[in-house]
């Protein structure tokens, strides 16, 4: 649940954007600031948030739009706007050498491992395939709104770009560590 409960304020923010995009703001930018102030009160590392704080940001923005001027144009796109942002969330967090993963995972992940640079590198990894996922759902609703295609082509886009990096995030890590055990030297058992 940790990488999904990042997503709870875009989950939020959609469903109510088809009745009003000014209420889609602000209720992802509210269930942001809660989930925000939840994982703070528990004491969840900043680097932890990096996407909950990216999340809250994007939210303070559409919304102040969206409250100043709730006919901007800007509302017919806020889906291709949205995954750049995550796009560029993922793709800028690689760029510092601080994958938004990273946080996410020590919350899993014994500190024993934090500082391996296999660790690293999984999350290296985990944040790519997220980037890729954000950008190609950006980019497919581009063209799917430049090109009026059909609903199921963008939703294809969000299931494909969704579904897997979560089992690319799921499944890789295992593969990693089930591969370093294979090449661990055996140690002696003691007679």
């Amino acid at each position: 649940m940790g990488y999904m409960r990042g997503f709870i304020p875009w989950i939020v923010s959609g469903v109510v954007s088809s009745f009003d995009w000014r209420w889609g703001a602000i209720g992802g930018l509210v269930s942001g600031l809660l989930l925000l102030l939840q994982d703070r009160r528990r004491g969840v590392a900043i680097d932890a948030l990096v996407l909950d704080i990216a999340t809250i940001a994007y939210f303070v923005v559409v919304g102040a739009v969206a409250v100043v001027s709730p006919d901007s144009g800007l509302s017919e796109h806020t889906d291709v706007i949205s995954f750049g942002w995550l796009a560029a969330t993922a793709w800028g967090s690689l760029a510092i050498r601080r994958p938004f993963t990273l946080g996410i995972a020590k919350r899993q992940t014994p500190r024993e491992y934090w500082d391996m640079p296999e660790f690293v590198q999984v999350n290296n990894h985990i944040t790519s395939v997220w980037g890729v996922g954000f950008t190609v759902i950006g980019v497919s609703l581009l063209i799917c709104g430049a090109m009026d295609a059909p609903a199921w082509v963008g939703i294809t886009a969000h299931v494909v770009g969704l579904l897997g990096p979560a089992v690319f995030t799921k499944v890789y890590p295992a593969r990693v560590q089930a591969r370093m055990q294979a090449q661990a030297p055996a140690t002696a058992l003691p007679r």
